[in-house]
């Protein structure tokens, strides 16, 4: 088998994983009658398949975990804004994608920060150590006491973490549910958190 074959294969292989989370996700609301068979896609059910399990995700991390070309990975995510499965959200220099109304304006933030590798190193950090310091931060992530200060500021601003006395995480029951749910999109060090997660907050869904 030729290199070229040999990377298509790769690139069905992916589309069909994620296709197959897409087909039970909100694309089943895409369209019906005439317009769902004119639209249907393995494409655009792979690319909700894969915002199901990695909502949050940027434009490019999208395109490449999927092995879509810019100008594909364009045209089958407009679709799905169109047809209000998908929803973006700009972050920075980043714009988000995420399952349309299945998260709270707090959520699609905190994901996107979480998608982020310091700021989802810190929170990490503080849910396993609350009287963690900047300076023990910035040794445990390798980064500077700056970096941690800058990230500290945003994170302060958007809800997700208080300076009134050192640092504190805000919300930890939800930012520990994201964590769990979505570990496996995120890094190793995630998913070995998600295996403890109820060592570090208890959480009690309401009934």
């Amino acid at each position: 088998m030729g290199r070229g074959q040999g990377i298509d294969e790769d690139k069905r292989a992916t589309l069909r994983r994620f296709a197959a989370v897409g087909a039970a996700s909100p694309l089943a609301k895409f369209a019906d009658g005439e317009a769902a068979a004119e639209s249907a896609s393995p494409v655009r059910e792979a690319i909700a398949g894969y915002l199901a399990s990695t909502p949050g995700a940027h434009f490019s991390k999208l395109r490449d975990d999927l092995q879509l070309g810019t100008g594909e990975a364009q045209h089958h995510l407009r679709r799905l804004l169109d047809a209000s499965v998908v929803e973006s959200h700009r972050d920075g220099d980043y714009r988000r994608f995420f399952p349309a109304e299945q998260f709270s304006d707090f959520e699609r933030v905190a994901l996107s920060y979480l998608r982020r590798d310091t700021p989802r190193g810190m929170v990490l950090t503080l849910l396993r150590d609350p009287d963690a310091t900047g300076g023990d931060l910035a040794d445990a992530l390798g980064v500077s006491q700056a970096t941690v200060s800058k990230y500290a500021a945003e994170l302060d601003a958007a809800g997700l973490l208080s300076r009134e006395d050192g640092y504190a995480v805000e919300h930890p029951e939800t930012l520990v549910v994201l964590l769990t749910r979505y570990a496996d999109s995120f890094d190793a060090d995630t998913v070995d958190f998600a295996a403890d997660a109820a060592d570090y907050v208890r959480y009690d869904p309401p009934e």
